[in-house]
C-alpha cells in the first residue's frame, strides 16, 4: 500500500476515538521518552488524514513520549484507509505491546471482531500495509482465534469482559477475577454487577468459577440478591486468606429488619470491642470447662 512520508507538529494530530490501549505514564514510557531525547524517534507514526488534521493509527505511546519530551514535530506515515480498515490496523499494531491490561484486549477484539463482520472489505497487514483478503467468509472471531493463536471460545470470553462494570473490570486487571468467572459474571445486569461489587468491596472477596455461575444462574432467574452473594462470598476458598462464616440468615434474628450485612458486621465488633472485658472472662471460662 501507497503511503506518504511527513513531518507534522504534534498539535496537528488526534487520538484515535474509543482506541482501547490506555497510554499509561510508567517505567517503560518514560524510557521510551529518554530514547527519543537522545535518538529522535525512529519509527513514524502511522496516521491518516481527516480534513485538515492527522488521526493517529499506530504511535499513541510515541505521541506522548514526545509531548513528555517536550518535542514538537514527529515523522509521520500518511495512508489512505477508511474506517473499518483504519480500526483493524489500530488493534493489530498494538497487540504486540508487552503488558497489555485483559480490558484491552477485551475492547480491541471487540472493536475488530465489529469490524470483520463487515464482508467484502480489504483490510491492511500493518506491518507490510498491504491488503490481506478480499472477502472473509468464516466467523470473525474464528479469524482473530487464529491470528492470535488462542481459540475462537477465548476470544468470545474477552468480548464478553466488555459488558463488565468498570469496577469489576478492574478486579479482571488487577487478576483478583480470573477471566472465566469473569465471562459468567458478564451476564449480569448493571444493578446485579454492582450489587456483587458491594459485596466484594466489603468483604474483600471475589467469586470462584463455581460461585460466578451460580450466580449467573440466579440472575437469569432474577432471584440474585444481597444477602445470597454475601453468604455465597464468605465462603472459604484455597485461594483466599481464612474467614469466618457466619450464615446471615441466622444473624438476622437479632438485628431490625433492613439491616445490611455490612451493618451487622459493624455492629458485632463495636459490641466485641464495647464488651472485651466479659468476651475474655466468657472464654476463659469456657475453655477451662474444656479441659
Amino acid at each position: 500500500m501507497e503511503y506518504v512520508y511527513k513531518v507534522v507538529n504534534l498539535q496537528q494530530l488526534d487520538e484515535f476515538p474509543n482506541h482501547p490501549y490506555q497510554v499509561r505514564i510508567d517505567e517503560d514510557l518514560r524510557n521510551l521518552q529518554k530514547s527519543i531525547m537522545e535518538r529522535g524517534v525512529d519509527e513514524p507514526l502511522i496516521v491518516r488524514k481527516i480534513d485538515d488534521r492527522y488521526q493517529v493509527i499506530s504511535g499513541h505511546r510515541r505521541m506522548k513520549a514526545c509531548q513528555l519530551a517536550d518535542i514538537s514535530n514527529v515523522p509521520v506515515r500518511i495512508v489512505d484507509l477508511n474506517d473499518d480498515e483504519a480500526v483493524v490496523m489500530m488493534v493489530d499494531s498494538n497487540l504486540h505491546r508487552r503488558k497489555l491490561l485483559k480490558s484491552e484486549l477485551a475492547f480491541a477484539y471487540r472493536m475488530k471482531n465489529e469490524v470483520l463482520k463487515h464482508q467484502g472489505k480489504k483490510f491492511i497487514d500493518e506491518t507490510t500495509l498491504c491488503p490481506v483478503g478480499t472477502n472473509y467468509s468464516t466467523h470473525s472471531a474464528q479469524i482473530i482465534a487464529n491470528q492470535e493463536r488462542t481459540s475462537k471460545r477465548q476470544i468470545y470470553r474477552y468480548i464478553r469482559l466488555t459488558y463488565l462494570n468498570k469496577g469489576l473490570l478492574d478486579l479482571v486487571d488487577e487478576e483478583r477475577i480470573a477471566i472465566r468467572p469473569a465471562y459468567e459474571l458478564s451476564f449480569l445486569n448493571d444493578k446485579q454487577q454492582e450489587m456483587l461489587l458491594k459485596v466484594i468491596e466489603e468483604l474483600d472477596a471475589t467469586p470462584s468459577l463455581s460461585q460466578a455461575k451460580f450466580f449467573k444462574e440466579l440472575a437469569q432467574d432474577d432471584e440474585l440478591d444481597e444477602e445470597t452473594i454475601y453468604d455465597e462470598l464468605l465462603q472459604e476458598k484455597p485461594n483466599q486468606k481464612e474467614k469466618l462464616k457466619l450464615e446471615a440468615s441466622k444473624l438476622r434474628q437479632y438485628f431490625p429488619r433492613g439491616v445490611t450485612p455490612l451493618e451487622m458486621q459493624e455492629a458485632i465488633f463495636y459490641l466485641l470491642e464495647e464488651h472485651s472485658d466479659e468476651l475474655e472472662q466468657y472464654m476463659t471460662t469456657s475453655y477451662e470447662l474444656k479441659i
